[in-house]
């Protein structure tokens, strides 16, 4: 028995966006930039595709809709897009909980002479606007603010750090690229410039994403050729995967009424689960957050018997996917620099579990996990369980 439970890191691709794939790879392999009948069919596929992404987050015009090759060239283009219109460094403001496809290009405009502004949380990992309002300076010229943390899973108040962006006539990007596709989005209405989504995330395949940028916002590309992507994204397109993070958009449009309560339902569920395990710490907060995030840390680990890493481990000998923190950094025993900006310690950060839920999981793979999760930290936490309670005994 085999469970998946981290869709956050990635999903599987759905079967309706492999057929579109193979359909592009078989029958619409030109150069969409060719204008002979080859090319040209490939064309229509992007730009149906463009459609259909535009309309997971209400884009009124499909061209406002960049691909890229994922969601952090989509977060890069985002930010060195705009800093590379200024000749002289300017001030930006980003949240100390940023995914580092945002924190490492924050950190190298600070190499070139900007200042960089990191947006303090609470305990729960939330942006408190009163803090974004007293950090704007005469030469802030971009703020980017994650629309939900993918470790904790919290949502932001991206409404209201938004309006205050717009009131001081500030750019303002969200990485989105958790919610899209798990929250409704609509950017008609969403006072935001600039917005990443990743096709991976939703069912689609890897490496597709696209930066929404809001009509009339100035960028700079990154890479320069043959202008393709309204001039933004040279190179060209990745036929197929874009066709399948156009279908995999279209589809998460129509499911989102239904899927979103249903994984609510889910998590909560783990949640209840899990809830009697002596030293479990839920973080992120449990009203504004991601519908199927479940995360945690444990009191107990030490960094080094009981860590997250660990449990990672011990759970796939047991056929069950998780993650340690965020995937990115899942390759290093260090503890995450997002729970650290929460006010959480080292030796708990080390502890810190994420579970995320998708289409597959049912009621049956949740007790199912639960249930093993407790008899793994059994094995390696003996020491914290009687005599009495031992398997046995």
């Amino acid at each position: 028995m085999q469970i998946y439970l981290d869709y956050s890191a990635t999903t599987p691709t759905r079967p309706e966006a492999i057929a579109a794939m193979q359909a592009t790879l078989t029958q619409q392999w030109g150069n969409p930039s060719s204008l002979h009948e080859w090319g040209q069919r490939a064309a229509t596929v992007v730009e149906k595709a463009r459609i259909q992404v535009a309309g997971l987050i209400n884009a009124a015009d499909p061209q406002s809709i960049i691909f890229t090759s994922g969601g952090t060239e989509a977060d890069n283009l985002a930010i060195m897009g705009i800093a590379r219109l200024y000749a002289v460094p300017q001030h930006i403001i980003i949240s100390s909980v940023e995914h580092s496809a945002i924190s490492e290009p924050a950190r190298l405009l600070e190499m070139w002479g900007w200042e960089v502004t990191r947006l303090p949380v609470d305990a729960k990992g939330t942006i408190n606007p009163v803090d974004l309002e007293a950090a704007l300076q005469p030469n802030t010229v971009l703020i980017s603010v994650i629309y939900a943390q993918s470790e904790v899973g919290t949502v932001q108040p991206i409404v209201e750090l938004g309006n205050i962006a717009r009131s001081h006539n500030i750019i303002f990007h969200t990485d989105a690229i958790q919610v899209a596709g798990r929250l409704p989005i609509n950017v008609q209405h969403f006072p935001v410039d600039l917005l990443s989504m990743s096709s991976h995330k939703i069912y689609g395949s890897q490496g597709a994403g696209a930066l929404y940028v809001r009509p009339g916002v100035e960028l700079a590309p990154l890479v320069s050729g043959g202008g393709q992507e309204m001039r933004l994204r040279s190179g060209t397109q990745a036929v197929p995967n874009i066709a399948s993070f156009g279908v995999a958009a279209e589809l998460a449009a129509q499911e989102i009424a239904s899927e979103t309560p249903r994984l609510i339902k889910l998590r909560d569920r783990l949640f209840s689960q899990l809830a009697d395990i002596p030293g479990l710490i839920i973080t992120g907060d449990m009203v504004s957050r991601l519908p199927h995030h479940v995360s945690f840390c444990l009191e107990q680990a030490d960094g080094e018997k009981l860590s997250g890493k660990t449990l990672v481990r011990q759970m796939n000998l047991a056929g069950i996917g998780i993650s340690a923190g965020a995937a990115c950094h899942s390759g290093k025993l260090s503890p995450s620099p997002i729970l650290l900006a929460m006010g959480y310690s080292e030796k708990a950060a080390l502890g810190a579990i994420r579970m995320t839920l998708g289409r597959d999981t049912i009621e049956a793979d949740v007790d199912w996990v639960a249930m093993v999760f407790k008899q793994v930290l059994e094995r390696l936490t003996p020491s914290k369980i009687s005599t009495a309670e031992k398997p046995g005994y």
